[in-house]
């Protein structure tokens, strides 16, 4: 008998959705976000009470080795999203955008958002920055009634134009223009907007600015929300921000066990009877 095919689709039946974390800022509880990015991960966060996770295109520094996340494509953005949604089927997932994904024209916009809900198993999706042809890719994205999550500030698909990783907003006029982004952000019809390498009074402004709930990554205490890296939050990465706080040391122990390991397997302590096959099992 031919196997069933189940679709990646998120289903609908979720206990938070997009309206929920509006009335969770209303009554100002934190939104707990972490990324993730395959089944096993996805999993460890399933058992916890986190809110969202974001299946980030910081998967391409992450996991895959790139030194930045241009190099991204939609089809690792679907196979870590599926990923992710295999391990975690009951917590609401936002998918990124990558690169190029959503920079060209609005059908192309409308499909690759499509996709990430419809493969990747997406309850909403996320893309970067505050230009007008953002603003319009929200618009095209949200027409579709597929939740969009904007994300200004330090946006890493810009570090050509950055210059690299530098917290933004610090004079008066990139203070402003990040202010002006966020409201219209949320005009476009975002329903969540993340802050990322801001100052804290910025972020501030921000969050007390807008209807919709923000969500800071090196954006100070204020934000109605925080997110980290879950590499960077295990201290399972070389990650050195300043925003980062480490509650657990990752590189340390796995180094330890597999050293263990090895040197039992040489030493002839490993495997032992126990771990072993008998006719009697």
């Amino acid at each position: 008998m031919k196997e069933k095919v189940v679709p990646m689709t998120a289903p609908v039946n979720r206990l938070l959705s997009a309206q929920s974390f509006a009335l969770m800022k209303q009554k100002q509880q934190k939104i707990t976000m972490i990324t993730a990015y395959d089944f096993a991960e996805g999993s460890a966060v399933a058992d916890t009470d986190i809110d969202v996770i974001l299946v980030g295109d910081s998967l391409g520094m992450v996991v895959l080795g790139y030194d930045s996340t241009l190099k991204v494509t939609m089809e690792d953005m679907i196979t870590h999203s599926a990923a992710v949604r295999r391990g975690a089927p009951d917590k609401y997932i936002i998918t990124d955008m990558p690169y190029m994904s959503y920079h060209l024209d609005s059908r192309e916009t409308r499909v690759n958002a499509s996709r990430l809900v419809r493969e990747g198993g997406a309850n909403a999706v996320k893309l970067e920055g505050g230009a007008n042809s953002r603003l319009q890719a929200i618009r095209d994205i949200v027409d579709m009634e597929i939740p969009v999550c904007a994300h200004i500030g330090l946006t890493p698909q810009s570090i050509l134009k950055f210059g690299g990783f530098k917290v933004q907003g610090k004079s008066e006029q990139a203070h402003d223009e990040i202010l002006r982004q966020a409201a219209a952000a949320e005009d476009a019809g975002a329903f969540m907007l993340v802050l990322e390498g801001i100052p804290e009074l910025l972020g501030k402004k921000i969050s007390a600015s807008l209807h919709i709930p923000t969500i800071g990554i090196g954006a100070g205490r204020y934000c109605d929300g925080q997110v980290l890296v879950y590499h960077d939050l295990l201290g399972y990465s070389r990650m050195q921000a300043k925003f980062v706080k480490q509650y657990a040391d990752l590189n340390e122990s796995i180094p330890k066990a597999i050293m263990q390991y090895s040197r039992e397997v040489r030493e002839g302590l490993f495997p032992t009877r126990e771990h072993s096959y008998y006719p009697i099992d």
